[in-house]
């Protein structure tokens, strides 16, 4: 196989833990490539450049200003409204999202699923993207997002969608519940068998917030934050403490990236090499902002 050119686009884009995690698994998958960072403050005047790639990840705030420019999009992205990864064949560009996908493979290599009833914090594009994902997975799905104050329509409008996908492909008891965080706080004994924060709470410089109590915390089976700097969140070390399950956000960082490989290549990872390369990614994340996170 010839080099492939492939690279992250984003704007601005100086802390990006893209190449690190694609040189390694292009070398996992034995293919030679070129992976560029590329700034792009627009994106109009950069697709000549794009479409000369052979594939190309996207981050902030080009994941939903791609769209026009694709010649197709996969059902998943169309279900998110959001692209995360262009595969360019003769110019021509096709999107993907890994977001929901990456959350899937992230807790399969660490043993879970969504096949219980899912706590979602949060309702912007991770929470999007996880939300369908679940209810892919399930028919007659169980979702309860929960909001900050004032993002109640939000959150409101995501599980209006949810339900119209459930209504179209025929679940008849599915269950979604919208609730403020004061709510889940109050609310008395119901348990979760996955909490996932999708929110920025406790994200890098912010390290020492935490997005719920231990009294939510208690209810749930397993804790999977999508915050993966730092490597582990206040909201991890508070489920530890509680004795349940963790899945860090670098699993999830990883495991889209991994996935991107196989709507590139058709590439399948194992298991123990790509929890090696989620904690060698921690390292690295740790050495990048002074072993402080």
């Amino acid at each position: 196989m010839k080099t492939q050119k492939a690279a992250v686009i984003g704007h601005p884009i100086g802390h990006t833990m893209s190449p690190f995690i694609q040189e390694r698994l292009f070398g996992l998958s034995g293919i030679p490539m070129e992976y560029q960072v590329i700034d792009v403050p627009n994106l109009a005047d950069a697709l000549p450049k794009l479409r000369e790639l052979d594939c190309f990840n996207i981050t902030i705030p080009h994941k939903t200003g791609i769209i026009p420019y694709l010649e197709d999009m996969c059902e998943s992205a169309r279900l998110c409204g959001s692209v995360n990864t262009v595969k360019v064949t003769d110019g021509r560009l096709y999107g993907y999202t890994t977001d929901g996908a990456g959350a899937a493979v992230s807790l399969a290599v660490h043993g879970l699923d969504f096949c219980r009833r899912v706590l979602i914090l949060g309702n912007g594009g991770a929470a999007r993207a996880i939300a369908f994902q679940a209810a892919v997975n399930r028919p007659d799905f169980d979702i309860s997002i929960a909001h900050r104050e004032g993002s109640c329509d939000k959150a409101m409008a995501l599980a209006g969608e949810l339900a119209d996908f459930a209504r179209a492909r025929g679940d008849k008891k599915f269950r979604i519940t919208v609730m403020s965080y004061r709510e889940l706080e109050d609310e008395p004994g119901k348990e979760y068998g996955l909490l996932v924060n999708t929110t920025s709470v406790g994200m890098y410089p912010e390290v020492k917030a935490c997005p719920v109590s231990g009294r939510v915390v208690e209810r749930c089976e397993a804790v999977f934050d999508a915050v993966f700097n730092p490597g582990e969140t206040e909201l991890l070390k508070l489920a530890k403490e509680l004795r349940k399950k963790t899945v860090p956000g670098m699993g999830m960082l990883v495991c889209q990236a991994a996935y991107s490989h196989k709507i590139w290549y058709g590439t399948e990872f194992r298991n123990e090499d790509i929890l090696q390369l989620i904690e060698e990614a921690k390292e690295e994340l740790a050495v990048r902002f002074g072993g402080g996170t």
